[in-house]
């Protein structure tokens, strides 16, 4: 499948985000003049095409009262980590879970875990159930809290306006 010059006015119509309505597919539709439903179909059909790879939401913890996020990593033996991973992913105040390499000597987690937390305490004790209901107690593992925030925002589909410009030169 190959993207259309539609599908390129819709991804730049969407990428700071769908509007705060209670419709905002219809709004992004309006914007481009066509249907409610020809948005969400075509948006469904680039994802389910791999074009764009997910479609999620940037959440602003701090203006929802969330001020402490950890990281958390686990030491957990390579033949459990998929299904631990899915266990965690799932599991309530989760809002990422993955698996990385370990990079020996000196770090040897492979399995990640963001939570957020209205304090440091909140979320130390929501590691301690995750950590408990997902069968890891006793595995190495490490709270990594957060120092500072940064800027969170959604993919970017279009050229920035200065490579289309050095593009259109060369």
């Amino acid at each position: 499948m190959e993207m259309t010059a539609f599908d390129k006015r819709l991804l730049a119509a969407i990428e700071d985000g769908l509007p705060l309505a209670p419709r905002p597919y219809a709004r992004v539709a309006a914007g481009l003049g066509v249907g409610e439903e020809a948005v969400i179909d075509r948006l469904a059909a680039l994802r389910n095409s791999g074009l764009i790879s997910r479609f999620g939401v940037v959440v602003r913890h701090h203006e929802l009262g969330y001020f402490a996020n950890a990281m958390t990593v686990w030491d957990v033996p390579n033949d459990r980590v998929a299904e631990v991973g899915r266990t965690i992913a799932a599991m309530p105040g989760v809002t990422l879970c993955y698996r990385r390499p370990r990079r020996m000597p000196g770090w040897p987690y492979n399995l990640f875990c963001m939570v957020h937390g209205r304090d440091r305490t909140a979320v130390e004790a929501a590691v301690d159930r995750i950590t408990r209901d997902a069968g890891l107690m006793g595995l190495p593992r490490a709270i990594l809290f957060s120092r500072r925030r940064f800027k969170q925002r959604g993919a970017r589909y279009a050229p920035a306006p200065e490579t289309a410009i050095l593009s259109a030169e060369a």
